[in-house]
């Protein structure tokens, strides 16, 4: 075959090979994580959705109020941010100010249980022209998207393969977070999402006052802190379960000079936290608290309170955070990676569902004989129009390529595939016999193809076509694909890029095949 003039054919092989490599190679097997908890059986590279692997499914409202349709001043933000704090008496991680939201600006007040009153108030008293009607129940479009992104990223740190969160809408206006976590069981999902995973460090000491001996409470490290910081590995040591977290430079100096001052590093703060012996003279502890329980408390230890004392500890700003299990470890180690989310779940007023697995099982096997339904009912078609193999086996090799692509397409960036997914599958194999139909059909019913020229000029007319159909079917899709609108997005991703491997690569491809058919058999005509 002489490569340049079927320059098409070889490329949809590469391609086939390529597929072939995402598919099956396990170096090409798609990164599920340190923790994964599930071990697939699939010989191939595939990821499957919660519908055909089974698993848990949250569809949840995010909890909190908005205020909307407000006029920030841009350079008083910070000061009314905290005014709303003090209003509301709530703490600063649970209010934002979002400027040019879809409703102009806003502020949200992420708790529960919020006055609409109080919170008018609040704003009134910070400056702004608010009443009652200016607030509503939800959070902003910012919060949501920002809210699924990290719990994708807390999927992702916790090993959950082919887990994702979106944002779905539905027909009253009701926005959701909607998470799917193939082969996991409800309680592990929500051990991970059910909180907002907000983690800080907080000291206990006393202080003198007129009044005797009083005790405080002072967040040393805050959420954002320790999100910033490097995290290490959640380990066993022979001192416990920990996780180690380096500091920037700016978090360290402050880490340091609150220390010193509440006196952690003087001879009565050192290795001096009583906390579980005496709860109402605790001493000097470091609590470490997530979604404010504290899971660990300590005192200072000498080492760090030596290094804290003589400032080497900014030299390298590495401290660890003690658990009282591996598995609180894991998720502290979690949390800080991924970062708190910016608003939880409401669950109790979503829906939680389980599939098992044997179900799912049950799906992908029904999922898989309807495609091989689908392509014998379109083979049989095709051999009863053309009654000529040369033509007809071609044409259904062609399409089991693009389906094939199409497969090495959704191995290759981890496409989790559900029933919307496979149904795009079906649908591109009769869009693109459709098409192949159309290219066979000019070509071969116009006449003897005397010379490659009359053949190019033919497939062109049909491929002006086709190009035409496909633009117009991604046109139409991109609207389902770009918008959250639950499975119809997954059906419409498929086609479109099921649309678009046609059109470039398998349906030239086929047009060289049908090529050096037609002129071949026009050939041995005229020697015979």
């Amino acid at each position: 075959m002489n490569i340049r003039e079927n320059w098409r054919i070889a490329l949809l092989v590469v391609f086939v090979v390529g597929a072939t490599v995402t598919l099956f190679a396990p170096f090409a097997a798609p990164d599920t994580g340190a923790n994964t908890t599930t071990v697939s059986d699939d010989p191939t590279n595939l990821q499957y959705g919660l519908e055909l692997a089974g698993g848990t499914r949250v569809r949840a409202p995010l909890i909190g109020t908005t205020a909307e349709d407000l006029e920030i001043p841009r350079n008083d933000r910070a000061s009314i941010r905290a005014d709303v704090v003090s209003g509301m008496n709530v703490d600063s991680s649970d209010v934002n100010v979002r400027l040019n939201t879809e409703n102009g600006d806003a502020i949200e007040v992420l708790t529960e249980n919020v006055s609409e009153q109080r919170f008018a108030t609040a704003l009134t008293e910070a400056g702004l022209n608010a009443t009652t009607e200016n607030i509503r129940d939800g959070v902003t479009r910012t919060t949501l998207d920002q809210t699924a992104e990290v719990i994708n990223a807390k999927i992702n740190r916790g090993g959950l393969s082919g887990g994702q969160a979106t944002v779905q809408t539905s027909a009253t206006g009701q926005n959701y977070v909607v998470v799917d976590v193939p082969n996991v069981p409800l309680s592990e999902v929500l051990d991970i999402i059910g909180d907002r995973g907000i983690v800080r460090v907080v000291a206990e000491y006393p202080v003198q006052t007129d009044n005797g001996t009083e005790y405080r409470n002072e967040t040393v490290l805050t959420s954002r802190q320790l999100e910033r910081a490097n995290i290490g590995v959640a380990q066993m040591t022979e001192q416990g379960p920990n996780v180690d977290a380096t500091l920037t430079e700016e978090d360290a100096q402050e880490y340091q000079r609150a220390l010193v001052e509440a006196g952690f590093t003087s001879s009565e703060g050192v290795s001096n936290c009583r906390v579980d012996s005496n709860p109402e003279d605790p001493g000097y502890c470091l609590h470490t608290v997530l979604d404010n329980e504290t899971v660990y408390s300590a005192g200072m230890s000498p080492g760090l309170a030596s290094l804290l004392d003589t400032g080497e500890f900014l030299d390298a700003p590495t401290f660890v955070m003690e658990t009282r299990s591996l598995e609180e470890a894991q998720e502290l180690q979690i949390n800080l990676r991924a970062g708190a989310l910016p608003a939880q779940l409401d669950i109790d007023e979503g829906t939680t569902l389980f599939l098992q697995q044997s179900l799912g099982d049950r799906f992908k096997s029904q999922a898989l004989l309807t495609g091989i339904v689908a392509w014998l009912a379109v083979s049989g078609m095709v051999f009863l129009r053309y009654k000529n193999p040369r033509v007809a086996i071609p044409m259904l090799l062609t399409a089991m390529a693009e389906v094939y692509l199409l497969l090495g397409f959704a191995a290759a960036i981890g496409l989790p595939l559900n029933l919307s997914y496979i149904a795009g599958f079906i649908a591109v194999i009769g869009t693109g016999v459709d098409d192949l139909l159309i290219i066979a059909d000019e070509i071969l019913q116009e006449g003897t193809v005397a010379t490659g020229r009359v053949f190019q000029n033919r497939f062109r007319k049909a491929f002006w076509v086709i190009g035409a159909a496909a633009v117009t079917t991604i046109i139409a899709m991109s609207p389902l694909a770009v918008l959250s609108l639950g499975d119809l997005t997954g059906f419409a991703i498929v086609t479109i890029v099921g649309v678009l491997i046609g059109v470039l690569i398998t349906r030239p491809a086929y047009g060289d095949v049908l090529r050096n058919l037609v002129l071949d058999e026009q050939q041995r005509a005229q020697r015979e």
